[in-house]
């Protein structure tokens, strides 16, 4: 469905998955079975929602062809978008890119161009 989809992470919990080479998930990614994505059109929402006013975050752009497809599912969620959900650990070398996620003056976060 897309060529690449988005985690938003805090910065400590993104470098303990690249010192071990997978991303297990999140506190509610561990809880829920499942690792949260977002596509570019959802991540904006999604951080407004669930990191508002949080700093020290760093966005990831996730390459959907180096998932899994039988552990990538897009799954109805909020307002019943499809969002991806990963059901497996996300390896590193699927990881096309991560940068600073910083708040602007404004306090909301500062995305820049997302494919």
């Amino acid at each position: 469905m897309a060529g690449f989809i988005y985690k938003i992470s805090p910065r400590g919990a993104w470098a303990q998955a690249e010192a071990a080479g997978r991303f297990d998930g999140a506190p509610v990614d561990l809880a829920d079975g499942f690792i949260h994505f977002s596509t570019a059109n959802q991540v904006r929402e999604t951080a407004a929602r669930h990191f508002s006013g949080q700093a020290d975050l760093v966005l990831a752009a996730i390459r959907v062809e180096a998932l899994d497809p039988l552990a990538l599912r897009w799954e109805p969620s909020r307002g019943g978008a499809l969002f991806p959900h990963l059901y497996a650990p996300l390896p590193m070398s699927a990881v096309a890119f991560v940068r600073d996620l910083p708040l602007g003056p404004d306090g909301t976060h500062q995305f820049g161009e997302i494919a």
